[in-house]
């Protein structure tokens, strides 16, 4: 049924500091939290120095799942979705259903598509922007930096999502797009098992051969991680929902990422739900023959 703006499901980040621990009530969907009013707790962490009258009115507008409500197949919302949680920033979360877009919202964005943000009721468009002007606004010392310190951590896996899309699209009997998905993955795992220039000690008498770390850039989540886990996590479910296809046991740095990114509340609250994902590609994995 169509809604109105202020009846969109709305899930605002606006945790008391006695709760910074909290966790998200188990196998709650955004549907739940309208029926109790749109509220949950999210376990925030490092607001204390953000508690103030000057925080800013951020609204975050994403894609909603087939039923309207939930969290849709979005990895572009998704990445906006984690930025705003690791800022630690207060901020409310609309799922927009695409199908039936109320009136209010026709008129607040023209034109536009999640995701798309309201920021002191200032619209912000194309995801990349408003990315990047997150960074630059929300800063230290009030906000933690969130961009990488090595670049590659950003370039490693800038065509992993295109070559599962080729994959996913075109005839099985063509092993080519299976070996180019798969040399994008080696490529992901050698940078992830080596190890960064912060890891190595000067003083040490061993080498480090083998990385240890749990993310792209280091044992903190950055715009990178918010970049490609998304999209990780949409390859881990199409892929195999249709194509048979699972990331190899040998990739052990993309499945020790992959392991310690399910543990972030900031990733695994913010992913669709699976069937989402897979309704999504179902179209397209129907063309393969």
């Amino acid at each position: 049924t169509t809604c109105s703006l202020d009846q969109l499901t709305a899930v605002t980040a606006d945790t008391p500091s006695s709760l910074f621990s909290a966790q998200r009530p188990s196998g709650i969907t955004l549907s739940d939290t309208l029926e109790i009013g749109g509220r949950i707790l999210l376990p925030w962490r490092n607001m204390a120095l953000r508690r103030s009258n000057k925080a800013p009115n951020i609204e975050l507008f994403i894609k909603a799942g087939l039923d309207g409500e939930n969290v849709g197949n979005c990895p572009f919302c998704q990445r906006l979705f984690m930025v705003l949680w690791l800022k630690g920033v207060k901020f409310t979360v609309t799922t927009v259903d695409m199908k039936k877009k109320p009136d209010e919202l026709k008129d607040l964005a023209p034109g536009t598509n999640p995701p798309f943000l309201l920021y002191n009721g200032e619209l912000k468009t194309d995801f990349l922007k408003i990315e990047e002007f997150l960074e630059q606004t929300l800063a230290p010392p009030s906000y933690p930096r969130l961009s990488p310190l090595n670049k590659e951590s950003f370039d490693v896996g800038s065509d992993i999502f295109a070559k599962f899309s080729a994959f996913i699209k075109n005839n099985p009997a063509n092993k080519n797009h299976e070996k180019a998905l798969l040399r994008e993955f080696q490529r992901l795992d050698d940078y992830l098992n080596s190890p960064l220039p912060e890891e190595i000690d000067p003083n040490s008498t061993e080498d480090l051969l083998v990385s240890n770390r749990k993310f792209l850039d280091g044992n903190q989540l950055t715009l990178a991680d918010c970049n490609l886990l998304p999209k990780l996590h949409i390859i881990k479910i199409a892929a195999k929902k249709y194509c048979d296809f699972d990331i190899p046991a040998q990739f052990t740095g993309v499945w020790r990422y992959l392991g310690n990114a399910y543990e972030r509340d900031e990733f695994k609250h913010t992913c669709p739900a699976n069937g989402e994902i897979e309704r999504a590609y179902l179209s397209v994995a129907c063309k393969r023959k």
